[in-house]
């Protein structure tokens, strides 16, 4: 019979031998959760089953027993399978071995291995007489083991400790120093408020003294253009006057300057500066009264010796502009249409930053940030010049309006003209002290004007090659400059949020516009000079009236900034260049945007080619070509 008794056990004594033959005691462990009872099997037990006399209830029964028969096999190869390698007595000799093996006691371990072995074999020593290492031996030589493992870990953690505690002590040093700095702070930003409470309350009691003077000047500055205006007016009346009374006395017949087209052709016979005070002397002896008699022409001469005598005559306003008598042809309103994309043209290697037309020819002027200006024909796109001079990005071009020349402006601070029959740089404008953001000539064709990143514009006069004033007043950058056309008035753009009309002949302020709530980024006139179209960085375009200073329509093209903007030569379309990658083109009439899109690329500039063709240049170095579509 196999019998199977459960009984308490201790661990600490070594394990009892199994002796099958004889009654065994087991002991279930408490990591041994099975809450099975054990019954007595009979070794005598037949466990085959008979097919003569098999019935339902005795089949079942049978594999019950057999089932838990495999569950108590399983139950004592698991138990002896569990059993640690430390609860296993170590042999004396083994013992030995590892201990000198430790301590490194190499000779001693071979002198005792030898000897063992000897008596072993001779048969003196038998393994069974040395017995087993006991197990408290055992255990101490674990914990010892185990306390050296503590030490080394008690050492690093000390280490470490120490290390945390100068490191916080570090951070407390730093966070003492930092709340000192608060407080500080705290301090100086109670009083700054305080300060500003006191600044703003001191600015209140002067705003409406401000704000009434600034009308009173912004009036005076309007009259001040308006008499300008009526004086060379009047001016011009009595200088005809005057040469018609001349050449009644004299016989001869002096010829006067004419105008055509966009050229200012000078008299045959060259009269100089000092000439022309000495005859402007003489035409006030008969229109002026003065309470001393006048110099005599010597002493007119010697007054004048001063003053540069290459330098040209700003050329009087004058009502009306005879050139749109004959252009009448190209502002026919554009009958109903869209603009559509007819061709892209690969022009430079990196972004186009500027972009304008030769006034008599199909050549198209672009610069970018290569530091090049290319002239290129219409619409084929054959490179017909190439210049490079500038020692950075270029930001402006623009033809001379005879054709023959053309002027470019730079981030390296400086204005160039360019001769296309020398094909070279003919003179370099050096005065600004940071990029120069746009550059525009004047229609007679002997100024040049020029806007800064430094807050200021220049005006320079190409023959005496020097500037003749320097338009201060903008509190931030200049981004765009532009002549009227036949005019001696120019508008700026500036990151002020503002517009500014100057007089180029005194190099005085004479209206400002407000209403731009972010930089402007450009600003330019229609053909007929009675409007402006500005647009800020925020993608708001607004158009103003020129008689009545007022914005007369503000259209929200944003969110994306507004580059440039450019009129239709009828004045019915304004064209933007926007950054999200399209061309937005208004119409004037209804109030209507339409959105040109095309490589999808950030748009820097817009010009309209002629009555139905548009060119747009954006960050990718191309061209696109847009034709009106009825």
């Amino acid at each position: 019979m196999l019998k199977i008794w459960s009984q308490s056990w201790n661990s600490s004594h070594a394990p009892a031998v199994l002796d099958l033959t004889k009654p065994a005691e087991m002991t279930i462990t408490d990591d041994i959760k099975d809450d099975y009872q054990y019954e007595e099997v009979s070794a005598d037990d037949d466990f085959s089953l008979h097919e003569e006399d098999e019935d339902l209830a005795k089949a079942l029964q049978t594999i019950q027993d057999q089932a838990e028969d495999a569950k108590i096999m399983d139950f004592l190869s698991v138990l002896t399978s569990e059993k640690l390698i430390s609860d296993t007595p170590q042999a004396m000799d083994d013992f030995f071995c590892n201990f000198l093996v430790r301590l490194g006691m190499s000779r001693t371990l071979d002198c005792f291995q030898t000897e063992w072995y000897e008596l072993v074999e001779r048969g003196v020593l038998r393994v069974g007489d040395a017995g087993l290492v006991p197990d408290v031996y055992t255990r101490n030589e674990q914990l010892e083991t185990e306390n050296l493992s503590l030490k080394k870990d008690l050492e690093s953690y000390r280490h470490s400790v120490n290390k945390i505690e100068e490191a916080l002590l570090k951070m407390e040093k730093e966070r003492d120093f930092h709340r000192m700095n608060h407080k500080r702070v705290v301090q100086e930003r109670n009083r700054l408020v305080c300060d500003l409470k006191r600044l703003k309350e001191h600015y209140a009691s002067y705003e409406p003294m401000l704000k009434q003077l600034s009308e009173k000047y912004q009036n005076s500055l309007t009259q001040k253009m308006l008499t300008s205006l009526e004086r060379d007016k009047a001016m011009g009346q009595v200088i005809g006057l005057q040469a018609a009374l001349e050449s009644l006395e004299s016989g001869y017949t002096k010829k006067i300057c004419e105008t055509k087209g966009h050229d200012c052709t000078r008299n045959e016979g060259f009269e100089g500066p000092t000439q022309k005070a000495l005859r402007e002397a003489r035409q006030q002896k008969f229109f002026v009264v003065a309470s001393s008699p006048c110099d005599s022409d010597e002493e007119a001469e010697k007054k004048l010796d001063k003053k540069d005598l290459k330098d040209s005559e700003f050329p009087d306003d004058r009502e009306g502009t005879p050139s749109f008598e004959h252009a009448k042809e190209h502002t026919e309103p554009l009958k109903s249409g869209q603009y559509q994309l007819s061709s892209i043209l690969k022009v430079h290697d990196f972004a186009v930053t500027c972009l304008a037309l030769h006034p008599r020819k199909n050549i198209v002027l672009t610069g970018g940030d290569d530091r090049l200006w290319k002239t290129w024909g219409f619409p084929d796109g054959n490179i017909l010049l190439t210049g490079e001079g500038h020692t950075d990005w270029l930001s402006g071009c623009c033809f001379r309006p005879s054709g023959t020349q053309l002027v470019t402006s730079s981030g390296d601070t400086t204005v160039r003209l360019w001769d296309l029959s020398r094909r070279g740089c003919i003179l370099t404008l050096r005065g600004h002290s940071r990029a120069v953001r746009g550059c525009s000539w004047h229609s007679c064709g002997d100024f040049v004007a020029s806007a800064s990143a430094d807050g200021t514009s220049k005006v320079w006069d190409v023959n005496s090659e020097r500037c003749r004033y320097t338009l201060r007043g903008h509190k931030g950058s200049v981004n765009s400059i532009e002549f009227l056309p036949f005019s001696s008035t120019v508008v700026t753009s500036s990151a002020d949020k503002t517009l500014s009309l100057w007089d180029v002949r005194t190099g005085v302020r004479v209206y400002t516009f407000q209403g731009h709530v972010h930089s402007c980024n450009h600003a330019t006139f229609n053909r007929k000079g009675d409007s402006i179209a500005s647009c800020d960085t925020s993608g708001v375009l607004k158009l103003w009236d020129m008689r009545r200073l007022l914005p007369v329509l503000s259209l929200d093209a944003g969110p994306h900034p507004a580059n440039q903007v450019a009129f239709h030569r009828s004045g019915d379309l304004v064209a933007v260049a926007s950054s999200e990658g399209s061309v937005k083109v208004l119409s004037v009439a209804v109030g209507q945007l339409s959105v040109l899109r095309g490589p999808g690329v950030e748009v820097r500039c817009v010009r309209f080619h002629s009555q139905d063709s548009l060119l747009s240049a954006g960050a990718d170095g191309r061209v696109c070509l847009w034709t009106w579509a009825p």
